[in-house]
């Protein structure tokens, strides 16, 4: 039995003799983690036999044996009870009530529903969601998807965590929208085409045409400015415009020229990361820091949203609230891209493809980069190699099943040989790959099982490599982008 540490206890048995007996004085006899007590019954009926014993502060349990006196016959014991001060031995401790679940996140929406998930909590049994302060649903696990709600329109989740002894504080709270009804891309931003092209503008003189955001040519219709900077404050960016590189570009001109491409129907967007982009994005207060930056660049400079390219990994459950957060704070009109390099976009369980889906209902476009990569799986499951239409196609078809809508799918390429180390496709190749994907024409080996006549379009590295070479890539691809059906 177990017994109390240190402490003095009475046991009663009640023993009923089977042969002849007598009681002898209780021998005790100490072991290294537990205690001996001899107890002799001495008549042939039942008797209440009482000892007391002390036990160590090692001692985890007690040993009772009932016995008569020598060659005697054996004995039935029933009703043992130990009498005692409760030191917490053998007792399972009183449950306290939880922390606050970590960690929340929204996941998958429709126009009905939105998907949530966060952290397990330590010693609880349940979880309530809360939906604007009313509760919503409960649910013993760590995610689940509240129904019900109206399509296009913006939801405050919060979450707390249950047992026995009550109930936690509710968690951060975040926001979720609901999609809008139609399907498709619910926020394309205000005017992107059905069909787009995508570039970046390089903030900076690598041996490409230098630019201003004027000479970017009208074949574009979302510019990325590349790149948004690190601070010290983590998930902090900003923005310092190279003027000594770009031939004395100013600030001013620069803004200017933002206002110019938006009254043409352009987007102009700002970049963060890049090959050597360091910002990270892994905590509640970083993601804080990152939409807010973001929002002030945005205010600064008039941009029409931001593109996620960090190529060393982000966290989704962060970067997806960071993305809401300045979604709430922009409003409907937010252009949001991705280019995530080849093996990001491989399984949905990838990082940047739980971001993506995540933030399905704000997201404009997925701009893969297909080149600077190894050979990878199509999904058809067979192994591609870059630079071939097969490599558009197969790796475009993963994102297309895997969840994201056809218009947020779009291949990104080098503009030359110079603007990649690897990967560069001719523009006809493009034009293919967008063919094979949409009308199920010109295709290589790999023909998709259906076509996607929404997919969004193409995007390339970079505006500046493209005007090195004459403008050839957007002058062949931009036309057949805005051709598709």
């Amino acid at each position: 039995m177990h017994a109390d540490r240190g402490r003095e206890a009475q046991l009663d048995v009640l023993a009923q003799l089977l042969g002849a007996g007598r009681v002898r004085v209780p021998r005790r006899e100490r072991h290294r983690n537990h205690r001996r007590v001899d107890l002799v019954p001495g008549s042939g009926n039942w008797t209440q036999l009482t000892t007391t014993f002390k036990t160590g502060p090692s001692t985890t349990s007690v040993d009772v044996y009932t016995h008569g006196w020598y060659g005697q016959s054996a004995y039935l014991v029933d009703d043992v009870s130990v009498n005692g001060p409760d030191g917490g031995g053998g007792t399972d401790p009183e449950p306290t009530i939880p922390s606050a679940p970590a960690g929340l996140a929204v996941g998958a929406t429709t126009t009905s529903s939105v998907s949530l998930s966060w952290n397990a909590v330590s010693g609880a049994t349940g979880y309530t969601v809360y939906r604007d302060g009313q509760k919503a649903t409960t649910t013993t696990g760590n995610s689940t998807t509240v129904t019900g709600l109206a399509a296009d329109t913006a939801y405050q989740f919060a979450v707390t965590a249950t047992n026995a002894a009550g109930e936690s504080v509710k968690s951060t709270t975040v926001s979720g929208r609901t999609a809008k009804e139609g399907g498709g891309n619910p926020n394309p931003g205000t005017s992107v085409p059905k069909h787009a092209v995508t570039g970046y503008w390089q903030n900076f003189n690598n041996g490409a045409t230098v630019q201003k955001l004027s000479d970017v040519p009208a074949n574009y219709d979302i510019i990325a400015v590349s790149f948004a900077d690190a601070t010290t404050t983590p998930g902090a960016v900003t923005f310092n415009l190279d003027t000594a590189g770009l031939n004395g570009y100013t600030v001013d001109q620069f803004k200017a020229d933002v206002k110019a491409k938006q009254a043409a129907g352009k987007n102009v967007i700002i970049s963060v990361g890049g090959e050597k982009g360091s910002i990270s994005v892994n905590s509640d207060a970083s993601a804080t820091n990152f939409a807010n930056s973001v929002y002030s660049l945005i205010q600064e400079y008039g941009f029409n949203g931001v593109d996620i390219d960090l190529e060393n990994g982000l966290n989704s459950t962060y970067m997806t609230k960071a993305l809401r957060s300045l979604s709430q704070k922009a409003g409907s009109g937010l252009v949001i891209t991705m280019a995530p390099q080849t093996i990001d976009m491989q399984s949905t369980g990838g990082e940047y493809f739980k971001t993506a889906l995540g933030i399905k209902d704000i997201l404009t476009v997925v701009n893969t980069q297909y080149y600077n990569s190894g050979s990878m799986l199509g999904c058809d499951g067979k192994v591609y190699s870059q630079g071939s239409v097969d490599f558009l196609t197969a790796l475009a078809c993963i994102q297309l099943e895997g969840g994201l809508d056809p218009s947020q799918v779009g291949l990104g390429v080098p503009a030359s040989p110079s603007g990649a180390g690897s990967g560069y496709v001719s523009p006809s190749v493009v034009n293919a790959a967008l063919d094979c994907l949409a009308a199920g024409t010109n295709c290589g080996t790999f023909k998709p099982s259906k076509t996607y006549p929404g997919i969004r379009g193409a995007m390339t590295w970079s505006t500046n490599w493209d005007a090195k070479s004459g403008n050839a890539w957007s002058n062949a691809v931009a036309p057949h982008v805005h051709g598709l059906p």
